[in-house]
């Protein structure tokens, strides 16, 4: 009976499977010394993922993320600028609640969970950095837990094909080892991260 039971849960789900691309955009934190504040962060940059999920009530869905994001380091302060080359790998997963239906064409849904975000620098140092009474930029890498947050649709293409529009903000601690205070210098605040993307995925 457990074995015809699960049997049927199996067949009642449904599976997907997808890829999407996009654009980020982190909000900078504020760091301050002794001489004023500046700015500092990550540039806008590429993003990357792939997503696998499944339909395990009608209108509730969890879903296993990763995302790669072009996660380039920077400070700014006194006048000056930085930059370092730098990526981020994203794992997370999310449950999703659906506003129709899992057999309805459009599908607006509202995400929220949680993971792990691996931020790295990956560029040269140098001796001399601009902006260096604020932060350094270093080429090393940091794990941070990670909130996710957003929504977006779901279009139905064809009997598997789907269409997906949509947007997080990832949520984690500044990474204070990779994009470091300078001696005397703050960072404060947490780092958002928003994301959005388009994607093409296949249910089976």
């Amino acid at each position: 009976m457990l074995l015809f039971l699960a049997a049927a849960v199996a067949v009642a789900q449904e599976w997907e499977l997808g890829a999407s691309g996009g654009l980020g955009y982190s909000r900078n934190a504020t760091v301050t010394n002794a001489s004023g504040s500046g700015k500092a962060g990550f540039k806008p940059g590429l993003a990357a993922g792939a997503v696998a999920g499944n339909d395990m009530y009608e209108r509730l869905s969890g879903e296993l993320h990763y995302l790669y994001r072009v996660s380039d380091l920077k400070v700014t302060g006194g006048g000056e600028q930085a930059e370092f080359s730098g990526e981020a790998h994203l794992i997370h997963y999310d449950l999703l609640y659906h506003a129709a239906d899992r057999d309805a064409r459009v599908r607006p849904f509202l995400a929220g969970g949680g993971g792990i975000k691996v931020y790295r620098g990956t560029g040269g140092e140098h001796a001399y950095q601009p902006a260096s009474g604020f932060a350094l930029l270093t080429r090393t890498q940091e794990l941070k837990p990670l909130v996710s947050a957003g929504g977006g649709v779901k279009v139905a293409l064809g009997d598997s094909l789907q269409l997906r529009l949509e947007i997080r903000d990832y949520i984690t601690p500044f990474p204070k080892e990779v994009v470091a205070p300078a001696p005397g210098a703050r960072i404060k605040g947490w780092l958002h991260d928003f994301v959005p993307t388009a994607g093409i995925s296949v249910k089976f």
